[in-house]
């Protein structure tokens, strides 16, 4: 087994670079304003090569989710939950959830990103939004 890694080209760099500073860009496109994700060198929209770089909202909802019992990466110890987040912005990203997990289904769960190292570099996660409120209250 070997050690997850995250894809980086020139089109992945600035995304990769906007996590490390704890906020989260994709691109736009200049034509037709759809939010990108992954990262490309056209938009799947209008066909546009042309776009800009910009700062999402931070919030969406769980539309599936997973954990993994299995290993498949060394950086990566079961039990580990994977979900698949509709942000606001429109695309889907693939996250992990961080503290407390709702009972049941986390289907319809409202999330909002937030940052932790993994590995030496920092990644995206998602934790519960109404989770977030109470911690913010009782600090």
């Amino acid at each position: 087994m070997a050690n997850s890694k995250p894809v980086m080209s020139m089109y992945d760099a600035p995304m990769w670079e906007s996590i490390g500073r704890h906020r989260l860009e994709l691109q736009t496109c200049s034509r037709c304003a759809r939010f990108r994700y992954p990262p490309a060198p056209i938009c799947a929209n209008c066909l546009s090569l042309d776009y800009r770089w910009h700062p999402i909202a931070g919030r969406g909802t769980i539309l599936s989710w997973v954990i993994f019992h299995r290993q498949y990466f060394d950086d990566h110890v079961p039990p580990y939950n994977v979900v698949a987040v509709q942000i606001e912005e429109g695309p889907i990203i693939l996250s992990n959830l961080v503290g407390p997990v709702p009972e049941g289904s986390w289907i319809g769960a409202e999330v909002e990103f937030c940052y932790g190292e993994h590995a030496g570099r920092m990644q995206h996660q998602v934790r519960l939004r109404e989770h977030s409120s109470i911690a913010a209250e009782s600090a």
